[in-house]
């Protein structure tokens, strides 16, 4: 399935047969102090750098309305943030998971967005754009 923007996303996540909770991790991109002066240029030019979450928050996609809203609401607590990771809890029995159940999930998102391991989650830009990552 291709998903091209975030509202789809969360169009898709509606109509699962089963209730869904979204995890999102908000980060930000930085050079490490160590970088090379050939990763300082990338870097200037829009390129590499390191994801650093900074926040992460689940909620149901009946709770988030629309990218706009969720912006808003991240505006509220980050005032600068690149890239939001999310990645899907799916209920059982016609129950939405809760909170509780997205913590655990949530602090593995963080942990593996820090090595680097994205792969299995979906990034979106602060204009609610999905990101496709390249070669480094």
């Amino acid at each position: 399935m291709s998903i091209s923007g975030f509202d789809e996303l969360i169009s898709i996540a509606r109509q699962q047969p089963e209730p869904q909770r979204l995890l999102f991790v908000f980060t930000t991109v930085e050079l490490p102090d160590d970088c090379t002066p050939e990763q300082r240029a990338r870097f200037e030019a829009g390129q590499g750098g390191s994801l650093t979450p900074l926040m992460c928050v689940d909620k149901t996609p009946e709770e988030i309305g629309t990218f706009s809203d969720l912006v808003e609401e991240s505006r509220q607590v980050l005032q600068e943030w690149a890239i939001v990771f999310v990645a899907a809890l799916s209920g059982k029995n016609g129950c939405a998971p809760q909170s509780e159940d997205a913590e655990a999930p949530l602090n593995t998102m963080v942990e593996s967005i820090k090595a680097g391991s994205i792969g299995m989650f979906m990034p979106f830009n602060a204009h609610g754009q999905r990101v496709l990552f390249g070669p480094s």
